[in-house]
């Protein structure tokens, strides 16, 4: 299943390489909402509230309504995963909340993923976790921990519906994904996986599709490159 993104930063909507170089920035709402509006679901990342420098709530909330998201950026309590969930999110995309980092390496914040499910619901929830360079990419993609997603996918198994892994080192940069980490990723748990960093093609998303995984594209669609 091909799930597009709506990346928002300052207002607008963003392509970024590497989530840090703009790449395509577009005020048309209306275009890429009505462009959006046959998927079943759509991913809409509040950028600015990922990187800790502000927020587009405003935004996430009126696009929530319109369209069935999954929505991330920044969530690091129940109340805020609650809100965007009244305002008309389908699934909260939570992050960098689930990982910690300290003298002994990082660990996965089975505490916080655990409230989380209780208070809304393991249904709603995905995990978010993104990668540099193999590590579990945090705050923004400004920070690391000391974790890989092989090893936190299984800790947080039980609390979620889902897991969107993204590859940072390709994202933006329509290279293509690592078709051999989605295979391995997928063996990890029977929840849904979604990919993410580099898909370029529509038979990148048949491959993934026939091995149960779902593809989140942006570059691609905002490119011309993948036709939806």
């Amino acid at each position: 299943m091909l799930i597009p993104s709506i990346d928002l930063l300052g207002g607008r909507i963003v392509q970024l390489v590497q989530g840090e170089k703009l790449r395509l920035a577009f005020d048309d709402f209306n275009y890429w909402i009505e462009k959006f509006s046959r998927f079943p679901v759509v991913q809409l990342i509040d950028l600015d509230a990922a990187m800790r420098q502000g927020d587009n709530s405003e935004l996430v909330a009126q696009i929530a309504k319109r369209l069935p998201c999954q929505v991330g950026g920044g969530f690091r309590s129940v109340e805020g995963v609650r809100q965007v969930l009244d305002q008309g999110a389908k699934r909260v995309i939570v992050g960098s909340a689930l990982f910690s980092s300290g003298e002994g390496g990082g660990a996965v914040n089975i505490g916080f993923a655990g409230e989380l499910a209780r208070a809304v619901g393991a249904e709603h929830l995905v995990a978010g976790i993104d990668t540099k360079a193999g590590r579990i990419a945090v705050k923004g993609w400004k920070a690391h921990v000391e974790l890989t997603a092989d090893e936190a996918i299984p800790e947080l198994d039980p609390y979620v519906a889902g897991f969107l892994y993204t590859h940072v080192d390709g994202e933006g940069m329509m290279q293509g994904f690592p078709l051999e980490t989605a295979a391995r990723l997928r063996k990890l748990s029977t929840r849904q996986l979604i990919v993410a960093g580099g898909i370029r093609s529509q038979k990148e998303i048949d491959e993934l599709d026939s091995m149960g995984v779902d593809a989140v594209v942006g570059m691609a669609i905002y490119t011309d490159a993948i036709a939806v």
